[in-house]
């Protein structure tokens, strides 16, 4: 059998949850004696192909530039090296771009999709998959007996392991008759990507309005941490609806969280729980946010926080 593992990748640069993905599939390739073939879409330099190697990619398929990616372009292309390379088994990040192009995929195929999947299959036939359910607050067991299977690994649930293998690059031209027209790209620069950052440093109401908000970036500044916020932060402009974590916005794994002046919401909490550790600061020791973390401080940010970056960066010094 022949597994295809999606290597996603930022401007030219691979994402630390496709290195993840990259992982899991050689172990089950391993484990199982199946061929594992990586894609590559777009400008990589062969610098960074090479970097897959080390996370046990052996066979990689890179693309020729492509100038729209959406849902149908992506799911047209693997569509295609489906049939040229006869694939069974799919594994993806999951991302906000696999999650777009994934379903549509699925369709196409006519396999089943599995998400928020955390562990290896503990069965091939049929295929039994773990994965999260219910916004992080349960496990289902899966199963499917289809032809063709797609695996979407929850982030920072696998972790990202280390293989030595020798890399082999193939060329795929892909022609793309794309029917939706991109008209604006705007991207956010000169911090860390939230969706792939091992620390997030999330604030709320509590910071008690915009203009403090320079105390938390100080704080992800000295630990190169990425800022979020709670929904009722984006909802009344302090903070852009980019940085809004929780159900309705977007869904971090780090491996650090701080939750500031947050009460903890259950909307919040949906969209955070799969953190490794979470810290808690804050006045109100009732906070529901204290429940969920892993550590606590009943306190005032405004005391807190400038006593942590001063620690911090007596410790970098």
């Amino acid at each position: 059998m022949k597994i295809l593992v999606f290597a996603e990748n930022w401007d030219g640069i691979f994402k630390k949850s496709s290195f993840e993905a990259v992982s899991y599939s050689r172990e089950l390739a391993e484990q199982n004696n199946y061929e594992l073939i990586t894609l590559s879409f777009n400008n990589v330099s062969d610098e960074e192909i090479n970097k897959l190697s080390k996370y046990g990619s052996s066979t990689v398929i890179t693309t020729n530039p492509i100038d729209k990616v959406d849902s149908i372009s992506m799911s047209k292309l693997i569509s295609d090296l489906t049939i040229q390379y006869d694939i069974k088994l799919f594994i993806f990040s999951s991302t906000y771009s696999s999650k777009m192009f994934a379903p549509r995929l699925s369709a196409k195929l006519n396999s089943s999709i599995f998400t928020n999947v955390i562990e290896l299959p503990s069965s091939l036939n049929p295929l039994k998959l773990k994965k999260k359910v219910f916004s992080s607050k349960a496990f289902e067991i899966a199963k499917s007996n289809s032809e063709k299977n797609i695996i979407m690994i929850h982030p920072n649930s696998y972790g990202v392991k280390e293989f030595s293998s020798n890399l082999k690059s193939q060329g795929f031209t892909f022609e793309s008759k794309n029917e939706i027209q991109i008209i604006n790209i705007q991207k956010s620069s000169g911090k860390v990507n939230l969706s792939e950052a091992d620390i997030v440093i999330s604030a709320g109401r509590g910071m008690k309005g915009p203009e403090n908000w320079e105390l938390i970036e100080e704080l992800a500044k000295c630990l190169n941490a990425a800022t979020a916020c709670s929904k009722p932060v984006s909802d009344i402009g302090w903070r852009p609806h980019s940085e809004h974590v929780g159900q309705t916005g977007k869904t971090v794994a780090p491996n650090l969280y701080f939750a500031i002046g947050i009460s903890g919401a259950i909307q919040h909490l949906a969209g955070v729980n799969s953190s490794k550790v979470m810290v808690a600061i804050n006045t109100d020791p009732e906070a529901p946010f204290f429940k969920a973390a892993n550590y606590g401080i009943v306190g005032d940010a405004f005391s807190v926080v400038p006593k942590l970056i001063e620690e911090i960066k007596n410790i970098k010094n």
